[in-house]
């Protein structure tokens, strides 16, 4: 099924990119609604997975919510906001700063290692299914939307 089927479309595009542009929003938006219902067991959200998977990279030192924002992949997300949920939920531990006492540290819990363990076993099943593209049709996609962001 082609984008214009997806959307109901009536009338042709007013060009290819026209079609690229609604085409990669559709897809995007598709991809987070299947992503979260891998995460939705684990009562975890995108933004949140995120997080843990930067202080995952981060294990074992600590970080501070200014990393995590630089790094997030949503930079309009509220990382604070999001980490106060993680830490309700016993994923992360935020500590005092070393450097500076008016920060706070933020550090993944042995908890919150685990439970990203388990996400990442079913979102590897998930990704799987994406092997409809050959690596090499996966490659030159990647190629071509790190080109348009470079525009």
């Amino acid at each position: 099924m082609g984008i214009e089927e997806d959307i109901k479309q009536q009338k042709k595009f007013k060009s290819v990119y026209e079609k690229l542009v609604v085409n990669i929003m559709f897809t995007n938006g598709w991809l987070i609604d299947q992503q979260s219902k891998v995460f939705k067991p684990y009562d975890l959200t995108g933004p949140q997975y995120n997080v843990l998977r930067i202080l995952r990279g981060q294990y074992p030192e600590a970080c501070t919510v200014n990393t995590i924002i630089d790094r997030m992949l949503d930079r309009m997300s509220n990382a604070s906001r999001i980490v106060d949920r993680l830490e309700s939920k016993g994923f992360v531990v935020r500590t005092t700063c070393k450097t500076d006492r008016r920060a706070k540290d933020v550090m993944i819990s042995e908890r919150g290692l685990a439970v990203l363990d388990e996400v990442d076993n079913q979102l590897n099943l998930w990704v799987d299914r994406l092997k409809v593209l050959g690596e090499e049709e996966a490659e030159e996609m990647n190629a071509c939307l790190d080109k348009l962001r470079e525009a």
